[in-house]
């Protein structure tokens, strides 16, 4: 590895944040790589159960929190941050009201954001190499076993909220995280540890299933991203009627954050809104053929969960809706044309049509 003077070193991190700034980049920090803090928090979440099936998330043992076995050699971690909120939304207060709309998470309105951060972080390493010649390093966006809002919170892009998001002071919490691995000894970020959610418990007291068990603690099994996505089979029905009309992911905790009121609109153009899928109805998403889901996710992290999950959830969401003699014939008559997953959550989405009528 190269010998770098501390001048070289002071000057390469300002080329960084100027070449990270012209790709898109709204900030960077760089951070060394002892998470010790955060591995025995990592643990006992595993060790609880929170991760559910998730079980990429102790696939790898200590890996996640020892970046340094990941990537050989790797002794700096520059953490990016790119916002992804898109502008000229219908409010998402509305979509959640209007319980004949799916609401959709912000971050999948668009296209997947993993291949767009991860061209960048490529270019961005390009740069670099360009300045100072071949070095070692990997890109990352949410793609490998990293604690990736531990290392953005070292790295002071923000600090780990009660919901266990990062957060922004002036940006709030609407952004995705990417990084860089690096042997390059890069001068540190200057770190503030300060936690600035104070006596706040807006996201854990608006949390519909209650995920959030307690501050800077989700258990993941009862959040409604976790079974709206990450689950491949039945949802529990205990959390059927709370899950109310979100189809893909749930962005309550985000939504009433004090924070978020400094939050940026994204300049983005993949990341904009497709398919109005900001406020589209639900029978008109349920309508969805296999070939149109494919073709309307296409390049879309919606797509990772597939046609049935899809089906699966806007079967939960009908249900929830308010009574409606559409719904219900919709759901008869693709009942026999599903699989057994898909059927059951449309037998209990017409059940529960049924006693609105009976209770009214």
């Amino acid at each position: 590895m190269p010998e770098y003077s501390a001048q070289q070193l002071t000057e390469l991190t300002l080329s960084i944040q100027q070449f990270a700034a012209e790709l898109g980049f709204q900030q960077i920090g760089i951070s060394n790589i002892d998470l010790s803090k955060h591995e025995q928090h990592l643990n006992d979440w595993l060790a609880a159960g929170f991760h559910g099936e998730m079980d990429y998330m102790s696939r790898h043992g200590s890996m996640r929190s020892h970046p340094e076995e990941l990537v050989d050699g790797t002794i700096r971690v520059i953490s990016v941050r790119m916002d992804y909120l898109p502008p000229e939304l219908t409010p998402p207060q509305d979509v959640l009201r209007d319980k004949n709309k799916g609401y959709v998470s912000r971050y999948a309105l668009g296209r997947d954001y993993h291949k767009l951060i991860r061209k960048r972080l490529q270019q961005l390493a390009k740069r670099i190499e360009e300045d100072v010649g071949e070095f070692g390093y990997r890109v990352f966006t949410d793609s490998a076993p990293i604690l990736e809002k531990a290392l953005a919170e070292k790295a002071n892009l923000g600090w780990i909220g009660k919901h266990t998001n990062l957060i922004n002071k002036k940006a709030g919490s609407w952004f995705f995280l990417g990084e860089i691995f690096t042997d390059i000894p890069l001068p540190l970020t200057d770190v503030s540890s300060d936690n600035h959610c104070g006596k706040c418990t807006a996201c854990i007291d608006i949390c519909p299933t209650q995920a959030i068990i307690a501050p800077f603690k989700v258990d993941a099994t009862r959040c409604i991203s976790y079974l709206t996505i990450e689950l491949h089979g039945s949802i529990p029905v205990e959390f059927r009627a709370d899950i109310g009309n979100r189809i893909y992911g749930c962005d309550d905790c985000q939504l009433v954050c004090p924070w978020n009121r400094f939050a940026k609109n994204t300049k983005e153009q993949d990341f904009f809104s497709r398919h109005k899928l900001d406020s589209a109805d639900l029978l008109d998403l349920f309508n969805w053929d296999e070939a149109t889901f494919l073709k309307n996710t296409e390049g879309s992290a919606i797509r990772r969960i597939g046609h049935q999950r899809w089906l699966r959830n806007i079967a939960v969401a009908l249900g929830n809706a308010p009574y409606s003699e559409k719904i219900i014939k919709l759901l008869s008559d693709n009942k026999d044309l599903n699989s057994e997953l898909i059927k059951e959550h449309i037998n209990w989405a017409i059940n529960q049509q049924l006693l609105k009528v009976n209770s009214s």
